[in-house]
């Protein structure tokens, strides 16, 4: 059984489905927004770009063995999003022989759209850069969720990194990679990862002049893990971890 209702995030109103089971009713998030906005993008991929391929959270991929491919997360960030929370975003990146050479990252309350290619990164238009901090002691360090360090990688080692710096926060998902590059903030911690929660975020950092590997400082895509700072801070961090 299925009913539809309208509800509202962020000023704005939207329908949603709502599916029973036992009498017990879930509200069908897909619907309200991740599936819709990936069917737009492919869309708009397939009629401007019909030889390339496409990766997507929603719907898999097709044709990812093609010379260039688009990589899609159309909300990352979900429990943000569901819980009007304004620090999700959409990512889009496009592979080059298997490789990102093109990042957006776009949140649409703040209308803040960042794009880089490896060599620049905008915010809005204006270039920006990563800090210069040099000193965990300095530095502001970011993780979407902090349970999530102990229950992927090393809690012990993480903790005592996390004791170490001057700020920590869950400003997380893809806006803390956003405050990376902008210069707000100096590491982003992702103990898991998928690929189309990375792709876009390797030339967004290294525009910015930014580092980004994976947990051990090897290729960050793909990857499962995912550690971004400021070049000075870097093999600090990932030392730290160990």
């Amino acid at each position: 059984m299925t009913c539809a209702i309208r509800i509202s995030f962020f000023g704005l109103t939207f329908p949603i489905k709502i599916f029973f089971w036992n009498t017990i009713p879930f509200l069908d998030w897909d619907y309200l927004a991740d599936r819709g906005a990936e069917e737009l993008l492919r869309s708009l991929i397939h009629h401007k770009f019909p030889a390339h391929g496409i990766i997507g959270e929603e719907f898999g991929s097709e044709n990812s063995e093609a010379e260039f491919v688009w990589v899609l997360d159309p909300i990352d960030g979900t429990k943000s999003f569901i819980t009007g929370v304004p620090l999700f975003g959409t990512l889009i990146a496009l592979l080059h022989h298997g490789q990102p050479v093109l990042g957006c990252i776009h949140q649409p309350i703040l209308r803040q759209l960042m794009l880089g290619d490896g060599d620049t990164t905008t915010l809005n238009g204006r270039a920006v850069r990563c800090r210069t901090t040099a000193r965990i002691a300095d530095a502001t360090v970011l993780t979407s969720d902090l349970a999530n360090l102990a229950r992927y990688q090393n809690g012990p080692a993480c903790d005592r990194l996390l004791a170490q710096a001057k700020l920590v926060r869950t400003w997380g998902d893809c806006y803390g990679y956003l405050l990376l590059a902008a210069g707000w903030a100096d590491v982003m911690l992702d103990p898991i990862m998928n690929p189309w929660d990375i792709a876009a975020l390797v030339p967004v950092i290294r525009g910015a002049g930014g580092v980004i590997s994976n947990w051990t400082g090897g290729p960050a895509y793909p990857a499962e893990a995912i550690i971004a700072a400021t070049p000075a801070l870097h093999a600090q961090i990932i030392a730290a971890l160990r």
